[in-house]
């Protein structure tokens, strides 16, 4: 007979951690083990690393998945190597190589190749990646053998540089919008060059306002004890860190609470981070129109009891 796993009891924990993903590991099962570690009744994360990429992976616990949406939707950062002259089915070094080209090329060739790319342009999904059609996803169809039409996205590069690189492999340092594929971008620089490319290696190294400060590896949180997991969390409105803040004295931090609006003499504001009169007490998600602050995302009062709690926990 089999022995079951002990149940595990969980606890409320709210927070952000950054984790550096490691190499061969899907976000999920990233975030499982955190998970787990953490002994959290919820958590999220906030923004697919395929298993061949690594670096930041924002987790969400408790009170803070209800802002994951703010990083999902941020610019991110990263780090790319391109191998030159060979193309993958994949557009990375999982793929069968389908083509092969000689390369002749110089930095201002890549540089100049680079420079084709900055700004919005439309990218064709690979059929490689966890886009869904009718329920499945699109790497599910690519692995039986089934080509589907796809639609080009707009997506907006913001900024390549160039971080060195000889003959055939180089190192670019990448920002975008949401939504941009880097293997989709290694593989048009390649055909820029006349010779073709994939991705050899990834690492995300921002998302919005985070970056790798400071974040933790699986192997360094499996070291810690419960209470240095704990302190390692960020607070939830870290998310929201380069939105406006408003306080709220008593009286009013109860009525936003309560979804009611209020009459506040402050100018319009599309998204604010909204506080109460304790330095800690983070509510939630607003915005201000006409001189009335209208809530977005809400925290329960346990929610806030809870984050006050975990920064007690941080300081003491």
């Amino acid at each position: 007979m089999q022995a079951t796993r002990p149940r595990i009891a969980k606890r409320a924990v709210h927070g952000v951690l950054l984790l550096d993903k490691p190499l061969g590991l899907s976000s999920n099962d990233a975030l499982q083990k955190a998970k787990r570690l953490y002994r959290a009744e919820k958590a999220g994360h906030t923004g697919t690393l395929d298993p061949l990429a690594t670096g930041l992976l924002p987790l969400c616990f408790g009170a803070a998945t209800k802002f994951s949406q703010v990083s999902l939707d941020a610019d991110k950062r990263y780090t790319a190597t391109l191998k030159l002259g060979v193309k993958t089915s994949t557009g990375d070094a999982e793929g069968e190589v389908v083509a092969t080209r000689p390369v002749d090329v110089s930095t201002d060739d890549v540089l100049a190749a680079c420079r084709r790319f900055v700004g919005e342009i439309d990218q064709l999904p690979p059929m490689h990646s966890a886009l869904k059609r009718d329920g499945k996803a699109y790497y599910e169809y690519a692995r039986a053998g089934i080509e589907i039409e796809r639609e080009a996205r707009r997506v907006a590069i913001r900024e390549i540089n160039l971080m060195g690189g000889l003959h055939d492999e180089w190192m670019i340092d990448v920002r975008c919008s949401k939504g941009t594929y880097i293997r989709t971008l290694a593989e048009d620089i390649g055909e820029a060059l006349g010779c073709g490319a994939h991705l050899i290696a990834l690492r995300r190294t921002g998302s919005g306002p985070l970056t790798l400060q400071g974040a933790l590896t699986l192997a360094q949180l499996n070291d810690m004890t419960e209470a240095e997991r704990d302190a390692a969390l960020l607070a939830a409105d870290t998310l929201l860190a380069d939105w406006p803040a408003v306080r709220l004295n008593d009286e009013d931090a109860g009525r936003f609470l309560s979804g009611v609006r209020r009459r506040l003499p402050l100018p319009d504001a599309p998204q604010v981070r909204v506080y109460g009169p304790q330095p800690q007490a983070f509510l939630g998600s607003g915005h201000i129109a006409g001189g009335e602050l209208i809530s977005n995302r809400l925290l329960s009062p346990v929610e806030v009891q809870g984050l006050l709690t975990a920064q007690e926990r941080a300081t003491t």
